[in-house]
């Protein structure tokens, strides 16, 4: 029995056993998602955050080295996904024992809880590209809602190689530290921290299905027409004549 190809592009009669994988290559573009899928750039991801030194200054200090994934469309911010880690262990105050006096086990106890993390929970649109996105702040063990005032600098493929798609942010926040359980050297330290987060987040071809990538290596860049060219490459391979068994003796 032989089949029509299902894509009105080409006529050549296909085999039975090919029909299927022959319409999911056509159906690829459509069922591409809308939302993409970035990881956060580690490198240039740093959380900043501020806090009182006994009313001398505002200490500040910094956190290199996040990771996570970003859900996004920039047409529908309500549908917007974060799920960061923050490596508590890479916090810089400008001085060894003051970096350790921050992790130790009546601040931060960074040996027992080394990462805190951010999952969001809703998103809600400013303007096109502001939004506060509120989520669940988990520190030392302990969960509370944050909302972090978030806005796009860029969405664009990046000027160097290898020119990925690159999503770029800026956030702010404020919370207690004492909401965390965090409340050791409350005459000198203050309670409320400012929190400033600069994040840069690359298209994520690893977390696409592989029919949409057709196979690309993990870490290779793939925007629509890259899945568009799957999807063509998998129509040719459909289309492609089946060998002729061997005879039998």
């Amino acid at each position: 029995m032989r089949l029509e190809s299902p894509c009105p592009s080409r006529s050549r009669r296909l085999p039975f056993r090919r029909p299927a994988a022959l319409l999911l290559a056509c159906l690829i573009p459509l069922t591409a998602p809308a939302s993409e899928r970035y990881r956060l750039d580690p490198v240039h991801t740093r959380v900043l955050f501020a806090i009182d030194h006994a009313g001398f200054s505002q200490a500040l200090g910094t956190i290199a080295g996040s990771e996570g994934l970003l859900e996004f469309d920039p047409d529908d911010w309500r549908s917007a996904r974060l799920d960061v880690l923050v490596p508590l262990d890479r916090l810089e105050l400008g001085e060894a024992g003051w970096n350790r006096a921050a992790l130790a086990r009546n601040l931060l106890d960074g040996r027992r809880h080394p990462q805190a993390r951010f999952v969001s929970t809703r998103v809600e649109p400013i303007a096109p590209d502001h939004a506060r996105v509120h989520g669940l702040l988990t520190l030392r063990g302990v969960s509370r809602e944050v909302v972090l005032d978030t806005r796009l600098n860029a969405l664009k493929r990046h000027p160097l190689p290898p020119f990925r798609h690159t999503a770029g942010f800026s956030a702010s926040a404020t919370l207690n530290r004492s909401d965390f359980g965090i409340d050791a050297w409350s005459s000198v330290i203050g309670d409320r921290v400012e929190l400033r987060i600069e994040a840069e987040a690359v298209r994520d071809a690893r977390a696409l299905p592989p029919a949409a990538t057709g196979g690309l290596p993990a870490g290779t860049d793939a925007g629509t027409e890259d899945v568009e060219a799957a999807a063509a490459a998998a129509v040719e391979a459909a289309l492609a004549p089946s060998p002729e068994p061997e005879p039998r003796p």
